[in-house]
């Protein structure tokens, strides 16, 4: 007996099962209290004139901080991206071997979080604003490389040809070719990672590096959630506002042949973009001013305590099966919340719309609530450990992948739902097997890749209590054990290249036939 396809999206939502009969193991009641304050004081979040105005300085930092890092890793990732293209390299030079190896060379910054970049750099550089532009910029610099490198050789490449038969030389050809298609996809691909970068400066903030991450940190721990809510509520306000924005920016510019434009038509958004684009260079360069971020600091390291030798036998007697198993099993458990309760959660909600306006609240607090203040929200109430750490990961991830599970639903056809309630077949079960069915294998191999992110994510949650490679990260970072970070930091390289090789050929399972970047399409919620 095999279940129906649309039931293996609900399949990873056995895991709630163990975790209800684990849970009061690891749970104290101490601070149930505090918790019921935290979710009162989000109705009556402080007007404080003060608060406001440094949450509001605090939005304004985190928001510079993304943008800078956003623009940054855009132009890193389109150069390196057209670098490390098989298809650029054997049409301008014939080989295109060294396309593989800066792939491989791109796969390390690719597999460190921006959480790791952020405190390296802190260490090495001190506090300064350009320091969360870098982090960011870099990682996330090699994911769009990646992108943008297979996309290019995913393309269609007869016109590419006739074009080089024609005498066109190989630059003009590329462009020519391969431009105006690549440049939609781009664009979609684009507004998601600024959406990422977003997060990611919030979550650099909650580590110190400054903005409204550091604000909320510091509310939460002097149990100020009157505050803490002022600062949430904007930051949702603005999530929301950006998201809508990408949104109706991908269906003006992703897609022009679906809108049955014509030559012209395109012609004239080409001329937009560029115009945004130029418009965009001195709202980037006042954002630089006005946060003193300056490029140049990163040359000047501070002085750092003298390291001892080496100790390498040290490093060996590290408990590295415990930390590498404890840190695969949060990630499973993790991703296995996160894929298997969005679904679920969408059909428990169907036949009541302020149910489904609830599910939907919460999806968007758990994109916008970092992890690590989710963790030190449920020490509150359990203990600190794998299922913490596991738990905070799991909610934050359900809201991504619940908002884009939406979107898919909504932007699916709907003729065989409507016509299993026509036969009189229950909402739940219409939209199970209505719509589910079709988005069962492209939703489990999107699945897949955010498995992969909640690997690197691990991180995050590690530095601030749950046991794993996290954790020890931070005993090394705070000893300044300099042979301990070193293997640390190339442990979680390793383990992340191997999660990324797994996590495709899962997709590739999944979905059988290779589609464009190799990744579920996940700009605007849909997938190829």
């Amino acid at each position: 007996m095999r279940p129906a396809a649309p039931l293996w999206v609900l399949l990873p939502a056995l895991i709630v099962l163990p975790l209800l009969a684990l849970l009061p193991g690891i749970s104290h009641g101490g601070g149930w209290e505090l918790v019921g304050q935290f979710a009162a004081a989000a109705l009556r979040p402080s007007l404080d004139p003060i608060v406001l105005g440094s949450v509001l300085g605090g939005l304004a930092v985190t928001a510079g901080m993304a943008l800078l890092g956003w623009a940054g890793s855009l132009v890193l990732g389109l150069v390196l991206g057209i670098a490390s293209s098989r298809v650029v390299w054997r049409t301008c030079y014939g080989s295109a071997a060294p396309a593989s190896w800066i792939r491989r060379l791109l796969a390390l910054p690719r597999s460190i979080h921006e959480l790791l970049w952020g405190l390296l750099l802190l260490q090495v550089v001190g506090l300064q604003p350009v320091v969360a532009v870098v982090a960011i910029a870099i990682p996330f610099g090699a994911l769009v490389a990646r992108v943008v490198s297979d996309l290019l050789d995913a393309l269609p490449t007869a016109s590419l040809e006739a074009l080089r038969c024609g005498g066109s030389p190989a630059p003009t050809a590329l462009l020519t070719a391969l431009g105006p298609p690549l440049l939609p996809q781009v664009i979609s691909y684009s507004g998601y990672r600024l959406e990422c970068a977003l997060r990611s400066a919030t979550l650099l903030g909650v580590f110190g590096l400054g903005g409204l991450g550091t604000e909320l940190r510091l509310t939460l721990q002097s149990l100020a959630f009157n505050e803490l809510w002022s600062g949430l509520w904007l930051l949702l306000a603005v999530m929301l506002l950006l998201e809508a924005l990408m949104g109706w920016l991908r269906r003006r510019w992703a897609m022009p042949a679906r809108l049955g434009l014509s030559q012209r038509g395109v012609g004239s958004q080409g001329q937009e973009m560029v115009a945004v684009a130029m418009a965009m260079l001195p709202v980037l360069v006042l954002v630089a001013w006005r946060l003193e971020v300056q490029p140049a600091t990163l040359l000047q390291w501070q002085g750092l305590p003298p390291l001892g030798a080496a100790d390498w036998g040290a490093v060996a007697a590290l408990p590295w099966p415990r930390l590498i198993g404890n840190t695969l099993v949060l990630t499973l458990v993790a991703a296995a919340l996160a894929v298997g309760l969005a679904p679920l959660l969408l059909l428990l909600a169907t036949p009541w719309p302020a149910a489904g306006a609830l599910v939907r609240g919460l999806w968007a607090l758990g994109r916008l609530w970092p992890p690590p203040l989710t963790a030190l929200l449920l020490l509150f109430v359990l203990q600190p450990g794998v299922l913490t750490g596991a738990l905070a990961l799991g909610f934050h991830n359900l809201g991504i992948l619940g908002r884009l599970l939406l979107e898919a639903a909504e932007t699916s056809g709907g003729n065989q739902e409507q016509a299993l309630l026509a036969a009189g077949v229950g909402p739940r079960l219409a939209l199970l097997y209505g719509r589910f069915s079709g988005l069962a294998r492209p939703y489990l191999a999107y699945g897949a890749y955010r498995a992969d992110v909640i690997l690197r994510e691990s991180v995050v949650v590690g530095l601030v209590g749950a046991t794993g490679l996290g954790s020890q990260l931070l005993e090394a970072l705070s000893s300044f054990a300099g042979d301990q970070l070193l293997a640390l930091v190339l442990a979680y390289a390793l383990l992340t290249l191997l999660g990324e090789d797994l996590s495709d050929r899962a997709r590739q399972w999944l979905l059988e036939t290779p589609h464009g970047d190799g990744h579920p399409q996940e700009a605007g919620g849909t997938w190829r």
